[in-house]
Parts: C-alpha cells; sequence; structure tokens
C-alpha cells in the first residue's frame, strides 16, 4: 500500500527514526541551517566529483628467483615452487587479469593505478609506504602465491581503513582459505575461478562508495528552513527544503503545446489508459518538469518528496520515468530507499521499484506494490516493460499512476539500505507476476515473487519501501561487497 504506515512487525520507533522529520533526522545525522536567496533559488554549491582511483597490486615471484632459491618464504631452500606451481604462467595470467581489470574500470569510469609486482619484503615494505603517503581510494591486490598470504594480511592491517579487494585465484592456495583474509574488515576477499563477474561486482561496490560520498540528495517536505545533513554512513549529503519551494515551481511551469505532445506521446505508449482523463497526463508532466528544476537549482543527484496529498501535483508519472533514467527519486519523503535507488542507479546501472510489502504466508510469496516503478527496469535503452495507466489508488484527484506487468520467470531481487540500522539487506527470488488490482488490491503497480531458499517469507524484511531490481543472484551480491566495503552489516540469501 502507498501510505506510509507500520509494516508488520515493523516497530514504530524505529520507522520514526528512517522517516520523521527533520528533527528525528538529526539524532544520527549532524543537521545545519542553510541559508536560502530572497527570489527562492539555492545558493548551495554543486559537489566536486572525483572518479574513483584506484591503484591495483600483483603479487607473485619470476620464476627465476624460485630456481635460485632466493624466494623469501619457507620453500626457497628447495627451490620449490608453491601453489600454483611452476606451470601457471603467472606473466600470462598477470596480462589476461589486466586487460579484464582495465575492461570493468572502463564501464564504471574508474582511474587505475597499475602499480606492477611485488615478490620481496622490502619491496612490499616500500609499496605500503607509497601507499600510506598518497592513499587510492581502494586497493585491488590479485596475489597468485599460497605463501604470499600471510604478506597481504599484514598489509591490510597496516594501511587500514583502506578498502581492499583482494582476489585470491583457487589453485593459489592450499587447501582452506586464509581466514584472516576471509574475515578481514573493509575487504572482499575473491577465492574463485577466473570469476570475472565477481571481480566486477567488487569494483562496481568500490565505485560505488566513492560516488556516494559525493553525492547530494534533495528532500522535499513539511519543513520551514531549508537544512542540511550528512548521512553517518555512506557521506551522501541530505539537504532538506520546505515542500512550498517545490509547490510554487510547479505551480509557475504553465504546460506548452511541447509538453502537451509530450504526454500524449507517453499516452500512446501504455497498452491500457484506465479512467484517466487526458489532463492528468500533462498534470504529470509538468510535475516531471518541476522535479527536475528543483534537482537542478539544488544540483542534487537523487530527490525524495512527501508526495501523498499533493493532489495534481503528485510526482508518480515523473519519478517513474526518472528512474527509468537513472535519476533516483523516491516518493513519501523516504530518504533510506532514496539512497537505496542512489546505491542501486550506480552499482547495477538500471532503476529500480521503491514499494510497500505485503506476504502471502500460505504460498510463502512476496507480494510489492506502490506507484513509481521504472519501466525501464532492465536498464535505459534496453526495451519497456509493457505497461497500464490507471488513476493513483488511494485518493482523489485520480491523477495517473503507471501500471507495470512484470514478467513471469524474470530473475528479481530486493535490496534496502536502513541507516539506523546501519545495515544492507538483499534477498533474490524469481518474478511470479502481476495480480490485477481487483484481486491483490494496493497500489498501481503490482508484482509477486518467490524468494530463494527462504522457509518463511515474513523473515525476509518487515518495513516500508525497499527495492526490487530486475538482476541475477550474482549480479545481488554487489550489495554484499558494498556493505563490506562501506563496513555496513549485511542480512540476505545471498
Amino acid at each position: 500500500m502507498c501510505e506510509s504506515c507500520n509494516g508488520g512487525g515493523f516497530d514504530r520507533r524505529d520507522f520514526l527514526k528512517i522517516s520523521g522529520s527533520v528533527a528525528a533526522l538529526g539524532s544520527f545525522w549532524a543537521t545545519t541551517a542553510l541559508a536560502q536567496n530572497s527570489d527562492g533559488t539555492s545558493n548551495v554549491p554543486p559537489i566536486v566529483k572525483k572518479k574513483t582511483k584506484m591503484a591495483v597490486l600483483f603479487m607473485y615471484p619470476p620464476a627465476e628467483v624460485v630456481n635460485e632459491g632466493r624466494l623469501e618464504d619457507g620453500w626457497a631452500v628447495n627451490q620449490w615452487f608453491t601453489y600454483p606451481g611452476n606451470q601457471f604462467e603467472p606473466e600470462m595470467n598477470q596480462e589476461k587479469y589486466t586487460k579484464k581489470i582495465c575492461g570493468i574500470a572502463q564501464t564504471y569510469d574508474i582511474d587505475l593505478d597499475l602499480r606492477g609486482v611485488v615478490y620481496t619484503k622490502v619491496a612490499l615494505a616500500e609499496f605500503i609506504a607509497q601507499t600510506k603517503t598518497a592513499p587510492p581510494d581502494v586497493l585491488l591486490v590479485i596475489n597468485f602465491w599460497n605463501t604470499f598470504s600471510p604478506w597481504v594480511l599484514e598489509m591490510s592491517q597496516q594501511l587500514a581503513p583502506l578498502p581492499m579487494i583482494v582476489y585470491h585465484p583457487v589453485g593459489s592456495n592450499h587447501q582452506h582459505p586464509p581466514k584472516g583474509l576471509m574475515e578481514a574488515p573493509n575487504m572482499v576477499y575473491i577465492h574463485s575461478l577466473e570469476n570475472w563477474e565477481v571481480l566486477e561486482n567488487a569494483m562496481a561496490a568500490a565505485n560505488a562508495k566513492k560516488v556516494m560520498s559525493q553525492s547530494r540528495l534533495l528532500r522535499v517536505t513539511e519543513v520551514q528552513e531549508p537544512t542540511k545533513a550528512i548521512d553517518k554512513n555512506l557521506g551522501i549529503e541530505i539537504v532538506t527544503i520546505p515542500a512550498a519551494e517545490y509547490n510554487n515551481l510547479f505551480d509557475s511551469i504553465k504546460p506548452d503545446d511541447a509538453m502537451v505532445r509530450e504526454a500524449m506521446t507517453f499516452k500512446a505508449r501504455a497498452t491500457a489508459v484506465i479512467d484517466v482523463e487526458d489532463k492528468y497526463f500533462v498534470e504529470g508532466f509538468r510535475s516531471r518538469k518541476a522535479v527536475l528544476d528543483i534537482m537542478k537549482r539544488y544540483s542534487a543527484d537523487g530527490i525524495t518528496i512527501r508526495c501523498l496529498m499533493l493532489k495534481e501535483r503528485k510526482p508518480c508519472i515523473g519519478f517513474s520515468l526518472n528512474n527509468s533514467a537513472l535519476i533516483p527519486c523516491a516518493c513519501e519523503d523516504f530518504p533510506d530507499s532514496a539512497m537505496s535507488l542512489m546505491i542501486g542507479a550506480q552499482l547495477f546501472k538500471r532503476g529500480g521499484f521503491m514499494h510497500n510489502p505485503e506476504y502471502d504466508i500460505d504460498r510463502n510469496q512476496y507480494y510489492g506494490s506502490h506507484c513509481t516503478c521504472a519501466l525501464e527496469l532492465r536498464g535505459p535503452g534496453k526495451g519497456e516493460i509493457p505497461f497500464r495507466i490507471r488513476p493513483f489508488t488511494h485518493q482523489l484527484p485520480k491523477t495517473a499512476a503507471i501500471d507495470v506487468q512484470m514478467p513471469p520467470g524474470e530473475k528479481v531481487f530486493l535490496m534496502k539500505y536502513t541507516a539506523a540500522r546501519n545495515e544492507i539487506f538483499t534477498y533474490t527470488g524469481t518474478m511470479v507476476g502481476s495480480p490485477e488490482i481487483n484481486t491483490a488490491g494496493g497500489c498501481a503497480t503490482r508484482f509477486v515473487m518467490d524468494i530463494d531458499k527462504i522457509d518463511d517469507v515474513c523473515s525476509t524484511y518487515q518495513g516500508p519501501h525497499p527495492i526490487m531490481y530486475f538482476g541475477t543472484a550474482m549480479e545481488a551480491r554487489r550489495m554484499k561487497a558494498f556493505a563490506k566495503l562501506t563496513q555496513l552489516g549485511f542480512v540476505g540469501n545471498v
């Protein structure tokens, strides 16, 4: 349902902490007042954006060093090639891994610093000293040598709290993976056979961490004066402004012929229009322009609006289209959900569906519904999911909302970042489909999914407004990597 209600089992005190007023927000973010220009425009400067800087280090000895007994490990006297053995061809593998790393870095616009190969304690000490002097945003270590694992752990301890990704291929270790690396804080430890997907997950998570720390979320809600706060976990700047500013901006926008044509073109894309007048399509595009204009005014990367009682100003259509275009928009003034959409836009390069959950306890299925689902759920330019237009479900006037028809069999997952709990949750599953509204009720868009490996669907997430994404279980693991690098708790089935 669309109301900011208390989900089953969700503690109302936690709910108020998460979604309440600026006063409540101040209990876990430091808030400061903002000045505003007399003409209503913002004097909040844009945040300077910098690329993620990732240093890359390989660790393995040249063959001649091992053959001559000069390697600094316990096998030197035997001139012994420990795992991965003398036929592994580490130079060839370095070239292969570097090519993959560079390709992923290009996809996520990461700035790489390729630091070569280390195989002596002196060289490692020099690398650690240099890294302390000029630390990157994240360090990626590719370790091809069994006896170097303790060196990697020592390096992580000396460089803490620098986030690290350590890729240690299966076959470059003997028996159980090193427990110290598996449990090291602020480290994603990969132990797999040429698993480029999991490497991409970790690199995407590191990039999202950097991007979030230099992002701004705009809250439009019932306050008298604008304020600024910083999310304590992710570093996202949260600017809160009075709802009157958005309302005044909407009222100042007069629909012209181009806006009317755009609204009618959008209407024609729907497979059906159910009891919605044309004027409410135009109002939907007025609200979209108001949203984009106010985000530009505050140089915002995402927005959340207390929208339920805005009548013709409700931004349902605009939010759906914006989320498709990777402009994160969350309704009902829910900062956590907005930040979740911001994380998802970076990690998955696609929009999601902020919704309220329900639970079919007899079929053990998860049900979600709301009114601002992205249309291009597979990512921008990859095609819209078929949709209908129907009225907003809960009140007059009958403004337009989108009814997306979910394809059965699609791999999907749920996620939510909750600031008050210092936690991220992620659950994977399979889409069942979209029940009709006169069967299921709820909001304009509805879906049912089966969740993987869960005996009791009610044990997943209880509370308002998680996000549903299209994507595989492997992609969903990016949330786990992101949680590790940001030192957040993780709950889920991946």
